[in-house]
């Protein structure tokens, strides 16, 4: 299946603590460059959601963004481990009566101790989990949004593909009309010249202008790489980088061809074998 590289998700949950939001943006690159944003209290997923990224993304240009917005009337429920508290007590009491004039200790300093408070940490734990799977939603649709509008870019080029081949049959069937007219034109131009002809000799020179002339090879390998890219546009996982070194050889077989051209019809077709070429690899910049 084939993906693009542009895509936009927006996921939202709303429940008691707050309203958690992802939006994932993402567009052409030549490798994938993921970059997070999460709030500090979310900081712990980012290593498991770049690991989520690159097993799911191939190439691109990937900013993922999470908002947090605690509810107003949200209070977190405290959980106090009142036998840690009893024993940190005991103990402060125990050193105390062992110190002159000790200073008393903080209701303040007992609750900072690690492990008296487990609420908030356990309503923490529950945000970061649903923030999670919300990724996952987010990162399922940005997923289908890229196949989607892939699906179209390979319409694209397939219609592009068809074009070039259609003009590749043509010039096939051209040229050899194309290379009698230009050998009539040539002995023409010696008729009019009054110049005494060596037939063999002007035999010769029409089969060495044949060949420089010749387009066939051109034609075929032009043939080669449309099969090759509707073979390419079946695969699997990322292609772009495929895609982008065949629309090159595009490129050079038609730039031949226009080196090549002897009149204004072959001209016209290698024009647009180059726009065609042209747009297809605009499209291509886009694929995954």
């Amino acid at each position: 299946m084939v993906y693009s590289m542009t895509a936009f998700s927006r996921c939202e949950l709303s429940q008691d603590q707050g309203n958690l939001a992802w939006e994932l943006r993402s567009v052409n690159h030549r490798y994938l460059e993921a970059s997070l944003r999460l709030p500090e209290a979310f900081r712990e997923l980012e290593g498991p959601l770049r690991e989520r990224l690159r097993k799911e993304l191939g190439r691109g240009k990937v900013e993922c963004t999470l908002r947090f917005n605690p509810a107003s009337t949200a209070h977190p429920s405290l959980q106090i481990n009142q036998p840690l508290v009893d024993h940190l007590v005991d103990a402060a009491g125990r050193i105390a009566r062992q110190l002159t004039n000790p200073a008393p200790v903080s209701p303040l300093e007992i609750l900072a101790w690690p492990g008296v408070l487990g609420g908030a940490e356990a309503d923490q734990s529950g945000l970061v989990t649903q923030a999670r799977e919300l990724f996952e939603q987010a990162l399922a649709e940005l997923k289908a949004q890229r196949g989607r509008e892939g699906g179209e870019l390979k319409a694209l080029i397939e219609e592009r593909l068809d074009a070039i081949e259609e003009r590749v049959g043509v010039l096939r069937q051209m040229m050899p009309e194309l290379l009698n007219a230009h050998r009539q034109k040539l002995i023409d131009r010696f008729a009019e010249a009054r110049l005494e002809l060596d037939g063999t000799r002007v035999e010769q020179e029409l089969v060495l202008l044949a060949q420089k002339i010749d387009v066939a090879e051109e034609l075929d390998r032009l043939a080669t790489h449309v099969n090759e890219t509707r073979r390419v546009l079946k695969d699997k996982g990322a292609i772009g980088r495929r895609l982008d070194f065949l629309m090159q050889e595009f490129n050079r077989e038609a730039n031949t061809l226009g080196s090549k051209a002897i009149d204004s019809r072959s001209t016209q077709a290698a024009v647009d074998l180059k726009v065609y070429i042209e747009q297809m690899r605009e499209q291509v910049q886009n694929i995954e």
